[in-house]
Parts: C-alpha cells; sequence; structure tokens
C-alpha cells in the first residue's frame, strides 16, 4: 500500500500516545524553561500560553534543542523533559499582541533565564503531544490564571524587540549572525516581538519554525551561490537517537534533495519519502514539511561559514525505536554531521558505496525514490542498473 508522509506521522505520533507524561492538579507552581507554545487551529484565533515544568530553579535544558545532542542526551531523557513541561491555553487573537497576556508571553520567550511561575487551570491539564513539526510537550489544559515573576530579557532578543522600524526577516538574520540559538529566535518571533509595530503579531510555533529555517536559509543561500564550488564529492555522517544520516556534498552548484527513510518503526513497514529543488529557489511548500526546511538550512549554515557551494543529497533512515519529536531532530543531527570531517570520493557511486555499507537500507531505495540522485547518476547506467538490482559494488 502507497501511504504519504502525512498519514504515515499521523500513524506514528499516534503510537506514542500511551506514553507517560507528569500529574498535576489545577492549581501550579514551577518554572518556564523559557517556553511558550502558539498553536495554529483556527488560525488567527488560536490558543496560545506558557509551558511550565512543576519544579522550581534552572529549568532551562527541557527547551534547548541544540544543547541535547551536543550533550549527548538520549531519546528517554528528552522525552523525559518534555513530558514534564505543562501546556497552559489561553484564547488569542493573532494580531492583537497588546494584551497583558501576550506580554506576559513576551516576557517569557525574552527572558535569558528560567522564569518562577503560577498557573491555575479551569481543569486538571491531562494528555500529550508528539509532533514531527513542534517538540512534545506533555499535559495541558486552559488557563483560568496565570502570573510570573519579573526576569532579565537576553540583550539581543531586547534589542530587536525595541526596533520597530526592522523587518521580521532582518532581525531573524541578524540574531543568527550573532550566535542566539535558533530556538530562542524562533519563540520571540512566535510572540510577536519582531518586526514592525503594526505588523507584529502571534505566528504558530509550527510556522513560526519553518519560517525562521526558511528566511535563515535564504539568506544563506544566496551568500552561499558567490562561492566557489568544491572540487570532490565529500560524505558527511552522523547518527544519533535511533537515526542514521548522510551528508553528500557534490562538486557542482547549489541543489538540493532531502530522502528519509522509515524503517520497521511501527512493525514492518519501509517508506521512502523525498523531495528536491534545483539551482532556482523552489516554489510552493514542500510535501516533505518542516523536516525539508530545517535540513536545508542546516546544510546551507555549514557551506556559508566554509565560504564552499556545493549540491546537495542528504539521506536519513529512522530505525526501530524512532520516535517524532520535532525537527530539531533533523536540524540538529545535520548540523553534527556536517561538524565531523568529511569522507573524500572521486565519484558519486564510490560514496553510495561506502554509504551501502554503514546504511540498513539498501543504497537502491533512495536512487528509486530520489530524482535528483538517479540524476546525477544517471550518466553511469551500467552501474546504476547494479545499484537497482541490489548488486551495488563492495565498499
Amino acid at each position: 500500500m502507497i501511504i504519504g508522509k502525512g498519514a504515515y506521522l499521523k500513524q506514528l505520533t499516534a503510537a506514542t500516545a500511551q506514553m507517560k507524561s507528569v500529574e498535576v492538579g489545577k492549581e501550579m507552581e514551577g518554572s518556564s524553561p523559557p517556553s511558550v507554545f502558539v498553536g495554529s487551529w483556527n488560525y488567527p484565533e488560536v490558543y496560545a500560553g506558557p509551558m511550565i515544568a512543576p519544579m522550581h530553579g534552572d529549568t532551562a535544558i527541557m527547551d534547548q534543542p541544540e544543547e541535547w545532542l551536543a550533550q549527548n542526551k538520549t531519546q528517554g531523557e528528552i522525552i523525559g523533559y518534555r513530558m514534564n513541561l505543562v501546556r497552559g491555553k489561553h484564547p488569542v487573537c493573532a494580531t492583537d499582541v497588546n494584551t497583558r497576556f501576550v506580554e506576559k508571553l513576551q516576557d517569557i520567550a525574552l527572558s535569558d533565564g528560567s522564569i518562577e511561575s503560577e498557573a491555575g487551570f479551569a481543569a486538571t491539564p491531562s494528555g500529550m503531544s508528539f509532533s514531527e513539526e513542534h517538540t512534545p510537550f506533555g499535559p495541558s489544559a486552559a488557563l483560568e490564571r496565570f502570573e510570573i515573576e519579573s526576569g532579565k530579557w537576553d540583550r539581543d532578543l531586547e534589542k530587536v524587540f525595541y526596533d520597530t522600524d526592522l523587518l521580521a526577516a532582518d532581525a531573524i538574520i541578524d540574531l543568527h549572525r550573532q550566535g542566539v540559538p535558533f530556538s530562542g529566535i524562533q519563540k520571540a518571533f512566535s510572540v510577536g516581538t519582531m518586526g514592525r509595530k503594526k505588523g507584529r503579531r502571534l505566528v504558530p510555533t509550527r510556522w513560526s519554525i519553518t519560517a525562521c529555517d526558511t528566511m535563515i536559509g535564504n539568506h544563506l543561500l544566496a551568500d552561499v551561490k558567490k562561492c566557489p564550488v568544491i572540487d570532490s564529492f565529500r560524505l558527511h555522517e552522523f547518527s544519533s537517537l535511533n537515526n542514521n544520516y548522510a551528508v553528500l556534498l557534490m562538486p557542482t552548484g547549489w541543489q538540493y534533495e532531502w530522502t528519509e527513510a522509515f524503517l520497521h518503526v511501527l512493525g514492518n513497514e519501509e517508506y521512502v519519502f523525498s523531495d528536491h529543488e534545483g539551482h532556482a529557489k523552489k516554489t510552493g511548500y514542500s510535501p516533505l514539511g518542516g523536516c525539508y526546511y530545517s535540513c536545508k538550512m542546516a546544510v546551507l549554515e555549514a557551506l556559508a561559514r566554509q565560504q564552499k557551494q556545493a549540491g546537495a543529497i542528504i539521506l536519513r533512515e529512522a530505525l526501530p525505536g524512532y520516535v517524532p519529536m520535532g525537527v530539531f531532530n533533523v536540524r540538529e543531527n545535520v548540523r553534527s554531521a556536517m561538524n565531523q570531517p568529511a569522507q573524500e570520493f572521486e565519484d558519486i557511486l564510490s560514496a553510495l558505496s561506502y554509504v551501502a555499507g554503514k546504511f540498513t537500507l539498501p543504497v537502491s531505495r533512495f536512487i528509486q525514490e530520489g530524482a535528483l540522485l538517479r540524476e546525477s547518476i544517471h550518466q553511469r547506467q551500467s552501474t546504476l542498473g547494479d545499484f537497482l538490482s541490489g548488486n551495488a559494488p563492495a565498499c
């Protein structure tokens, strides 16, 4: 049976619903990492609110995706952090950022540390949320009362907040250039702290993640297209959180393909999904969702740092035990891959032979699904035939 990625991910996220989240009552005191969440249902009338841990002190690690792989956190530890975050929900209009409630959310998002909070809920918080787009969180409920202690704002985010003539895209690019963590930029953008004064609004968390990846990626791409092309095939690899990643850089002008496989995560399924773009800007939203843009940004980030241009084909396989935890999983794994020393190869087939010895899924499946990958090796028809028939050369 042929299934699209969206339908498959619905099955996958539904299978995580048995995980245990923190239990709290209708009254709660604790610390926000800082963390906020803006829903997308019924936009522009949305539910927004803080995410609070039922503990006091420094809870920053619970909402710092950039630190999880760097600190070798396990999947269980990351899920544990997220299941301890309780989401408060309050109806707001996305275009009205001048209410006291939204101002509190802005105080949280701009904070340079955890914020002590108090919340009263209309009902006992329950449930949990897992998604391939945003990081998971624990139980949620409607807010009846919400108070926070005053805190100190991050200096870079504060500067952007008070610059009401600066376009949001320029603010995001400037903050990224200054080294502000992606998660901090995204949260601040989501609660309407950027852009020209009259244009500021709440942006649903899921949309804001892809928007920031896209704006940063487009800016980096304009720089990368001015750089010299690399002179060999290069392969970067990384594995974590039940995923294997291979980033193949080719000595061509910029072109990009993202191909991901899900292998026996629910049972015996083997699904492979792929999307790509050429040298020209991609039109329309990728059917693969936000991970397409997170991966693209991470690769361009490294190329811009190296002042090099290349074509990029990224292969990912998710293995048994994989749990959808948001596109940070892709962004941070690809960033980690790009920070590893590259293996160099004389041609694309040698690089693919190397990948074949590391991945579980036969490389022929990636070739079947990846249009850009097939195009890149089409001139070697006999060897391509060997790959597709399972007779790939050994490593």
